[in-house]
């Protein structure tokens, strides 16, 4: 859900708003953002990609002077007597690096922006911001996302109950409608916006000015905001809507293609009870975690899985059916990265047997039906119809905005006002709402309040994360629950169960160490042993030395991490512990992944097969980047690909495609094996804690789309594996399909 930002410039003679000339006055200077592309196999390549100021923010002013032509809440008749004479008389400005600072409060970063609530300059003030991702000076970033994910580090610790520090997609014209009636200005300056809720308050739509019925908006304390005759509705993918106490990801899929000038019920207004009559899924369906259930999983403090007063990356995963870039969107999985922890978004505790961790259509359909909301989602064509206008192109956004139609509240309070808060799905945080979420009083009160966004990065599922790292230093290699395309990561046998206690040693007695302080007794005694176990670990000659262990933090303490880390600047307030890769050495040495480990399959779920083949259902030879290592679900067949690893880095320094693939011709897939009463991990639950666990006979019986969700997860619990592994032939696993040898027992 998104309503339109709140923005003003008050006592200002030169009036920032939108318009479709160029002006002559400033010339356009941006800040930037750290875009990176990642793939498995390669890496991450990274570049500075530019920012552009939503137009709706900037100076519109006669082509032939400094004159205004929208003052206030009302456009200049001299100007603008109607939409295109408008459009042909106004310019829209530019504006330059240090007044992206000084009057709209974007500050330059290391890797980002900073982007300030409200910022007085000498013409007025200035409140929130939007800003586009530039591909080239003329043109947006329209990144790929289906079978991608789409990672980004946000720093949330200002926003407060109310605020919405946002980062989105929207269906937009890659050069921000360009040539459209008198659009003469595109993308560099900002035009061109739309989204899923149909503004009215865009000033120009489609090159021509919506002067047409406009009216001052009266929630609008300020006198600055306005309504016009039409809207501009397309499809917009909401990945991060959030302050400091909620936060919530949703898609919202149109009927139309592109930026769609609406009028009337295509609208789907409110005000015209109308709003599941429009063009647009305004609702969405959306994941906000404390509405799904999990109270205490994301908000201020350590008592938070998610604490949202230090910096995280947020991961969002778009699955397809196929697992290929042409199949139909099929999921939306999210995940967190905190402190170097990977943190998975928690089940739905509130639906039963249905509850979920992702958006899927199923998922949709089950939320819709307890929280008895309009299936508007399915109307408009639910996930497939999310893909195929990705498919199409969205532009990157990032903005910062209060809401002065409802206060935030369908975010972090409770909304609609007129329902129980008991009732299912009411409840959205813990925000009281009220004075203390009105834009005038965030606005008097934490004027200085900001959202910090760096290092964008698009890629593979499983490329542009890292590190992983456990929650707790153990004796067991970390293990996580990955989404359904990266490899997983299980524990290797029979490991001990305490952590051994640093030895208290003079610097040369030693031991191997996963965090640089403490020893660890599952990796061997000795330093070869230690360097070859193939975990994430290292040999230290002074452990139990009091100091920064690896991950903790060392802002304003940077000589305070144990030898062997740096102390690396996560963003300008925040620093951490971590070991830095010496690219140049080809010596195995810790890094900040974790390397994958054999995963093993119960004895009694199928025949143990040869050294020499892959078991059914597995992700095997999925690279570890910063390892330049290849997984393999199979101890044989893992020694042969390391064997190969090791040949081919010692010359190349690099797991590159010609090795990868060789490597992968290594090993054939094992023989498919089922049985109908094998039991498979399903889940767990706070009632069911010790898991519950299905049958393939079960499975089969089980809808089409439900199976594939079961088939898709990889996580096992307590050594049974997941449905993939048991049930290869019901999942209709690849290797099984084409293999001809498929045994039944």
């Amino acid at each position: 859900m998104k309503f339109s930002p709140a923005y003003l410039l008050v006592l200002s003679s030169l009036r920032v708003i939108n318009a479709q000339q160029i002006g002559q006055y400033e010339a356009e200077d941006q800040p930037y953002i750290t875009l990176k592309e990642c793939t498995i196999a390669d890496g991450c390549t990274s570049r500075q990609a530019k920012l552009t100021l939503d137009a709706n923010w900037r100076w519109i002013h006669s082509t032939s002077g400094y004159d205004n032509c929208y003052t206030g809440n009302k456009w200049s008749s001299q100007f603008c007597a109607n939409p295109a004479d408008c459009a042909k008389n106004c310019a829209l400005e530019g504006v330059t690096l240090d007044k992206y600072r000084s009057t709209y409060g974007i500050k330059q970063v290391k890797d980002g922006v900073k982007m300030g609530f409200v910022t007085k300059h000498e013409y007025g003030t200035n409140v929130g911001s939007r800003l586009y991702v530039m591909d080239t000076d003329d043109t947006y970033y329209l990144p790929k996302l289906k079978n991608r994910e789409y990672s980004f580090e946000v720093d949330v610790s200002e926003l407060q109950c109310g605020m919405n520090g946002a980062m989105y997609f929207s269906e937009m014209d890659k050069k921000g409608g360009l040539g459209l009636g008198d659009n003469n200005a595109g993308a560099k300056y900002g035009t061109g916006y739309c989204d899923a809720q149909c503004p009215h308050d865009m000033k120009f739509i489609a090159g021509e000015a919506n002067v047409i019925d406009w009216t001052p908006n009266p929630n609008d304390q300020s006198n600055n905001m306005g309504a016009g005759k039409y809207g501009a509705c397309c499809a917009e993918m909401d990945i991060w809507e959030a302050n400091s106490m909620a936060t919530a990801y949703t898609p919202h899929p149109c009927g139309v293609e592109g930026q769609f000038r609406c009028e009337g019920t295509d609208c789907g207004d409110n005000n015209s009870n109308e709003r599941y009559d429009g063009v647009c899924d305004k609702d969405g369906c959306d994941i906000n975690p404390y509405r799904m259930g999990n109270t205490r999983f994301y908000g201020r403090g350590p008592e938070y899985t998610v604490n949202t007063m230090k910096p995280m990356t947020v991961v969002t995963q778009f699955l397809t059916n196929d697992g290929t870039d042409n199949g139909d969107l099929s999921e939306i999985r999210r995940l967190y990265v905190q402190d170097g922890n990977i943190i998975d978004s928690p089940p739905s505790t509130i639906l039963g047997p249905n509850d979920a961790d992702s958006i899927t259509d199923e998922f949709c359909d089950d939320k819709k039906d307890l929280f008895e909301d309009v299936k508007d989602f399915q109307e408009k064509g639910g996930m497939k119809a999310m893909g195929e206008s990705l498919d199409r192109g969205h532009v990157m956004i990032f903005s910062l905005w209060d809401d002065v139609e409802v206060n935030m509240l369908w975010l972090d309070s409770a909304y609609p006002l007129d329902k129980p808060t008991t009732k299912p799905g009411i409840k959205r945080g813990d925000c009281a709402g009220g004075e203390n979420s009105t834009p005038t009083y965030l606005r008097d009160t934490f004027p200085d309040a900001s959202v910090t966004f760096t290092n964008a990065a698009v890629g593979e599922i499983g490329s542009t994360y890292g590190p992983v790292i456990p929650t707790t230093p153990s004796p067991n290699p970390p293990t996580t629950t990955p989404p359904p395309n990266p490899p997983t990561t299980t524990p290797p046998p029979n490991p001990p169960t305490t952590t051994s206690p640093p030895i208290e040693g003079p610097c040369g007695s030693g031991c191997c160490s996963q965090d640089f302080s403490d020893c660890v007794s599952w990796c061997g005694k000795t330093e070869s042993e230690c360097l070859s176990c193939n975990q994430d670990v290292a040999w230290i000659d002074c452990p139990g030395k009091k100091c920064l262990k690896r991950w903790s933090e060392c802002t304003g303490n940077a000589a305070g991490c144990c030898n062997g880390l740096t102390c690396l600047a996560i963003n300008p307030d925040y620093s951490q512990c971590r070991y830095v890769e010496d690219t140049d050495s080809p010596t195995p040495s810790p890094v900040d992944h974790v390397t994958q480990s054999p995963s093993t399959t119960p004895s009694s779920v199928r025949p143990t097969p040869s050294d020499n083949c892959i078991p059914a259902g597995s992700n095997c030879f999925v690279k570890q980047k910063a390892q330049k290592k290849a997984g393999c679900d199979n101890t044989g067949c893992e020694q042969k690909v390391c064997n190969e690893r090791e040949s081919c880095c010692q010359s190349n320094n690099k797991w590159n495609k010609v090795c990868f693939k060789k490597a992968k011709k290594l090993c054939k897939p094992c023989p498919c094996y089922e049985s109908s009463k094998d039991k498979f991990f399903l889940k767990t639950t706070k009632s069911k804690p010790n898991g519950i666990f299905k049958t393939c006979d079960w499975l089969t019986g089980q809808k089409p789309k439900k199976k594939k969700t079961y088939c898709k997860k990889y996580p096992s619990f307590e050594g049974t594996q997941s449905a993939r592994f048991v049930c290869p032939v019901t999942c209709n696993i690849p290797s099984c399909v084409k293999d001809n040898a498929i045994f039944h027992r």
